[in-house]
């Protein structure tokens, strides 16, 4: 087995619950505490009840789920920026490491991106087929920033096509489209309710005037110089997530773009528990990526794995696609996998596939973007015969 398959879970107030995550194949839950304001400490007894809930759901089934993966443990801003305050929420971090280790939870995935996680222009993109889909458009973030946000100094950031082309579009777009628009840049996180406004976004950004990537870069490692002994004594492993896009956007510098990004990462903080989620999403929507030379050159510090594919239409212009189609090159990726994975002889990585289309019945609830039931137990379904074939061909091959 190349990988122990695994599904994002939101906690008990999440639509998809345990007992659908095992219909759907997967016995390694990806989950957080999500109800823990960020820079407060993951107590054990929080960390308890969450593993107890999946004990509690084992008992009705003899199909067991284990929380393999912390996605994630937040970054407290004030660590982001280096203000004077991050070291008490260094410390908390630290604490909270500790805790997973005691209560057996050893691998967490986080990120370094300033104020926004991730970014779509259209969160339900509609395909050929009638599912929907995450968009990310240049041309559209042009319209939300110069027109809607209208952010200082904006148009530093684009091209004068670019403008011109949002200047058209802004112009031609109905109310209605403007809000759709609008919507999907303000989202909330998975798990968070409250969401951004146009001024709270506005001061955030404003937050990080005066922060290069240089020093964005300064501050994770000042970071990771402090957390990274701990968690080598707790046994855990930290995933540091790629950004999302790999790209600037707003004016915010990205660290964790691309391999000298990563280069530079792992050569300043060498542990092996300094280490990454190889997604494939993330990573390949540049063309500059090259995602199996990047699995091959740190598949020892790959320690969880976000499997998707993104179909780039053209530069700063990708949608996701199925899992086996789109731009990724999925059979070489599981291949690359597998082929390191015999190499040296490793257990099997956590893995979940990510970002789902809505389709089918699904279309008619609500989830979060990305995040419905059918369409990532397709994805699923989809990986896991993957990896069945090139499992059993290839070891036929060699035996």
């Amino acid at each position: 087995m190349i990988f122990e398959q695994s599904w994002r879970w939101y906690g008990p107030k999440d639509p998809v619950s345990l007992d659908m995550i095992k219909q759907a194949g997967a016995n390694g839950v990806v989950t957080a505490l999500h109800h823990i304001p960020v820079g407060e400490v993951w107590t054990v007894a929080e960390i308890e009840e969450r593993i107890a809930e999946l004990k509690e759901s084992n008992k009705k089934n003899p199909f067991k789920l284990h929380w393999n993966v912390v996605e994630s443990l937040p970054l407290h801003d004030a660590i982001k920026r280096g203000k004077p305050e991050r070291d008490k929420f260094i410390e908390n971090y630290k604490i909270s490491l500790r805790n997973l280790g005691k209560c057996g939870v050893k691998t967490v995935c986080y990120n370094f991106m300033p104020v926004l996680d991730w970014l779509r222009t259209n969160v339900k993109f509609k395909l050929e087929d009638g599912s929907t889909a995450l968009l990310h458009d240049k041309v559209e973030l042009a319209v939300f920033d110069l027109f809607i946000l209208k952010r200082e100094n904006a148009e530093s950031d684009y091209s004068e096509e670019i403008q011109k082309e949002a200047k058209q579009r802004f112009k031609a777009k109905t109310s209605e489209e403007l809000e759709v628009l609008k919507q999907s840049m303000l989202m909330a996180l998975p798990g968070d309710e409250k969401g951004f406004t146009i001024e709270k976004l506005k001061n955030e950004l404003a937050a990080y005037d005066g922060i290069s990537a240089e020093r964005l870069r300064e501050h994770l490692v000042y970071f990771l110089k402090e957390v990274i002994p701990v968690a080598e004594q707790s046994g855990v492993n930290m995933a540091i997530h790629p950004d999302d896009p790999p790209w600037p956007v707003f004016g915010l510098p990205r660290i964790v773009s691309n391999a000298e990004d990563l280069d530079y990462l792992f050569e300043t903080v060498p542990s092996t528990a300094n280490g990454l989620t190889f997604c494939s999403g993330s990573l390949g929507a540049s063309a500059t990526n090259h995602l199996t030379e990047i699995i091959s050159k740190y598949y020892e510090r790959i320690h969880f794995v976000h499997l998707r594919s993104v179909q780039r239409e053209k530069s700063d212009y990708f949608y996701e696609a199925n899992h086996l189609e789109g731009s990724a090159g999925m059979y070489d990726l599981v291949r690359t996998f597998f082929e390191l994975q015999q190499k040296n002889d490793r257990k099997p990585l956590p893995m979940r596939p990510d970002h789902g289309h809505e389709m089918m019945c699904d279309q008619k609830k609500q989830f979060y973007p990305g995040y419905s039931a059918i369409g990532r137990m397709r994805g699923l379904a989809e990986l896991r015969g993957l990896e069945a074939g090139i499992s059993t061909t290839l070891n036929k091959t060699n035996s």
